[in-house]
């Protein structure tokens, strides 16, 4: 059902989009006018009304099912595409709160401030490319929380150490040079279909939030849907192997603690993520050789898994901190697809072969 979804959204907002780059024209006004009600229409089309959490009220002492080696049966499809679009850290508005002092009333009026103004964005700024406006977005999102950060109580990151300033510093000077276009070595990993890296693969983007979790008595795997990868992750007590083996998703130790399954992640890879020029860090600048990142699975109910990482790094913050969010629970049918990233990347191709072009024409 969301790729049907996703695929009526492209088709129709790509043709609006069209339209409207093909009319940049100021005595054209209504076409801007049949572009922002055609958004609009769409979202509507596929607002499902007042969204409640799909769960039934779950009874006091309720306890997940076991699968038949003993483990809490966690396995299925899962996706997050709800919590796209909610702030890492706590909004100014609710300075002085605390996430637990959200009410049911707070959270269904931010849903709907935050979906209006994302139609907004979508209904009357600037496509980036012709046919590409409102692609993949989901534009009916009812996120669980009002931001992700739980730790610190105060919703916010905590400050750097000397050394994570002076890292975040050479970071922004790099992002305001102009961007690389030498190379496919000057574009991050996702751009080059490589990884998203970790937890970077797991935290809702505009597509693609669909994740499955296999279980055996020895591992745990999960599959992502974009960039297509798999972390397997050993539950027998075996230590993490040396820190000259490194990888962008990390390497993954896990173990049982009652119904949460706990999972250790160290031996980071530096790479580049989003943008071209950028420092080669790990998740949000920390540096790879001393980030230790512990998530959380435990299940909420039948169809809910809250999800939470702790990220560790001395050398970066003055004290670990914790985000968090659910994943739900689909239906098999919506499992992973296929993302074949590299047949399709045309984004890279076109990077360069503009900016060989650019250089030709300078050159005449």
């Amino acid at each position: 059902m969301r790729h049907a979804l996703v695929t009526a959204v492209c088709a129709s907002l790509a043709c609006a989009a069209s339209a409207r780059v093909e009319s940049q024209s100021p005595n054209r006004p209504a076409e801007g006018d049949a572009h922002r009600d055609n958004v609009r229409k769409i979202a509507e089309s596929l607002k499902p009304g007042d969204r409640a959490d799909p769960d039934p009220l779950i009874p006091n002492g309720w306890r997940p099912t076991k699968t038949v080696w003993g483990d809490p049966d966690i396995e299925g499809v899962y996706t997050n595409i709800d919590e796209w679009g909610v702030p890492f850290e706590r909004p100014a508005e609710f300075e002085g709160r605390q996430l637990e002092s959200i009410t049911s009333a707070e959270l269904a009026r931010l849903r709907v401030e935050r979906r209006d103004a994302f139609l907004e964005r979508l209904a009357t700024g600037e496509p980036a490319e012709p046919g590409t406006i409102g692609w993949y977005d989901n534009l009916n999102t009812t996120a669980s929380r009002a931001w992700l950060i739980v730790d610190p109580p105060d919703g916010r990151i905590p400050a750097f150490t000397v050394a994570g300033q002076a890292r975040a510093k050479a970071d922004a000077d790099r992002q305001s040079r102009p961007r690389g276009t030498d190379s496919y070595a000057d574009q991050g990993t996702y751009a080059r279909c490589i990884s998203r890296g970790f937890p970077g693969s797991m935290i809702p983007e505009a597509y693609g939030n669909a994740y499955e979790i296999h279980q055996s008595p020895q591992y745990v795997a999960i599959r992502y849907e974009q960039i297509h990868e798999t972390r397997v992750i050993p539950l027998d007590g075996r230590p993490h192997v040396g820190s000259a083996v490194q990888s962008y998703m990390g390497d993954a130790r896990g173990r049982w603690d009652g119904n949460t399954l706990i999972v250790e992640t160290t031996n980071f890879k530096e790479h580049l993520t989003f943008y071209p020029g950028a420092l080669r860090v790990a998740f949000r600048g920390a540096e790879s050789s001393t980030l230790r990142l512990i998530e959380r699975f435990t299940a909420l109910s039948p169809r809910k898994v809250r999800w939470s990482v702790t990220v560790d790094d001395a050398t970066t913050w003055t004290r670990p901190w914790t985000f968090a969010m659910n994943l739900t629970r689909a239906d098999r049918s919506q499992q992973p697809y296929e993302y074949a990233c590299h047949e399709g990347n045309y984004g890279l191709r076109n990077i360069l072969g503009t900016a060989r072009a650019l250089e030709e024409r300078e050159r005449r």
